[in-house]
């Protein structure tokens, strides 16, 4: 279980430096916002085609086998970027970008659904709830520590070193996985599309099951605009230098670790349906805040809280859908939850990336803090399953 959570954390990591890689990379050497909202939409948002497919695939066969493949898509992902920064002209740069935060998109389609099921696998029955925070807690961590590495690594030695260290992480993922032994269904294929439908079937047939999805989908619809709209507040309104402003987004790290922390702690004393509804509302309120403060500790301040909430509120949704999948169809519904992790913040962000051309990005983050914020009002009382859901 070790080497699995250290090969997550290192993966993770270097998954989540493709991501800012690609918005940052576009918003300075192409300087379009809405061409990042593209490139992020393309890193994530490959998932709604390929995602369904990587649900079916990891009941079929071993899912570690899947992770190895879906990290060798992220490595051809960076060799594209390098390729980019270092042999392509003006006029092929945003195609070559493009294009690698698709292969990019690809990999992240599979693997996460190939991880949750192979946690599902090596982890005890009566351990998997806890077990599944431990492991959002490596998630959360690679997501606070990509724009730090970033900034650490590019301002000693440029994008090349950047994306030099990706692969270097996710080289070092595979060989931790070497001997964590997996295996798929002994039953005979009945077809992807009669496969998928099962997934649907066993999500609809629990209606606790259904809510924890869609407040899966609330909660990730924040993601895609923090990671359009902090970097560009960062830089523009709280007038930050490149190292400062990796620390800016790297707050997250710690407050997202603590977040998912706290699950881990005060998850049998917490009323896990009133925390998820409280702790999405109060987090987008304080995303709204951002576009107030101009002093960066203040505004470190709130991210840092917005940052805590997060990482509860996630933690509690996929420690109850892990709870809720059945066995058999555990990488179809884990693959569900990994499409909405990845195509909702892709969506997100490319509206994100539209709206602060047309409004600037104080406003931006406004309208979607409070945009936010009303939709999870309104979650909390149509989802009375999960609303009621001590556990």
């Amino acid at each position: 279980m070790i080497r699995f959570y250290l090969s997550c954390l290192l993966a993770f990591t270097g998954g989540h430096m493709v991501n800012y890689a690609v918005i940052l990379y576009l918003q300075e050497k192409v300087g379009s916002d809405l061409l990042s909202g593209i490139g992020f939409g393309l890193s994530f948002g490959s998932a709604i085609v390929f995602g369904w497919f990587a649900g079916v695939l990891c009941d079929r066969i071993s899912p570690a086998r899947v992770i190895h493949g879906a990290q060798a898509l992220f490595l051809l992902c960076l060799a594209g970027l390098w390729w980019t920064d270092v042999g392509a002209t003006d006029q092929t740069r945003v195609v070559w970008t493009l294009f690698s935060a698709f292969l990019g998109g690809l990999a992240w389609s599979f693997v996460g659904p190939a991880r949750l099921a192979t946690l599902g696998q090596i982890a005890p029955p009566d351990k998997l709830k806890p077990a599944t925070i431990i492991f959002n807690l490596q998630v959360l961590l690679g997501f606070g520590l990509a724009p730090l590495v970033i900034g650490l690594v590019r301002s000693r030695a440029g994008w090349p070193a950047v994306f030099a260290t990706g692969m270097a992480l996710f080289v070092a993922s595979s060989l931790l996985l070497l001997g964590i032994r997996t295996q798929g269904s002994s039953q005979p294929s009945q077809g992807v599309m009669r496969e998928m439908g099962e997934g649907f079937a066993a999500v609809r047939a629990n209606p606790l099951l259904t809510q924890l999805i869609l407040a899966a989908i609330m909660a990730y619809a924040m993601t895609g605009p923090m990671q359009i709209l902090l970097p560009k507040l960062a830089r523009e309104v709280l007038g930050l230098s490149e190292l400062q402003r990796g620390g800016y987004l790297g707050l997250m790290a710690l407050t997202l670790i603590a977040g998912g922390v706290s699950a881990l702690l005060l998850g049998k004393h917490l009323h896990h349906g009133a925390a998820i509804f409280v702790g999405t509302l109060t987090a987008c309120l304080l995303f709204a805040s951002l576009s107030y403060w101009s002093s960066a500790t203040v505004s470190a301040t709130a991210l840092g809280g917005m940052g805590l909430l997060g990482g509860m509120v996630i933690s509690f949704v996929i420690a109850g859908i892990q709870g809720q999948a059945p066995e058999a169809l555990r990488g179809r519904i884990m693959g569900i939850y990994s499409i909405i992790s990845q195509v909702v913040p892709a969506a997100s962000g490319v509206a994100a990336g539209a709206l602060v051309r047309a409004t600037g990005v104080t406003r931006a983050i406004w309208m979607a803090g409070v945009g936010l914020a009303l939709l999870a009002l309104l979650a909390a009382m149509l989802m009375p399953q999960l609303r009621r859901a001590r556990a």
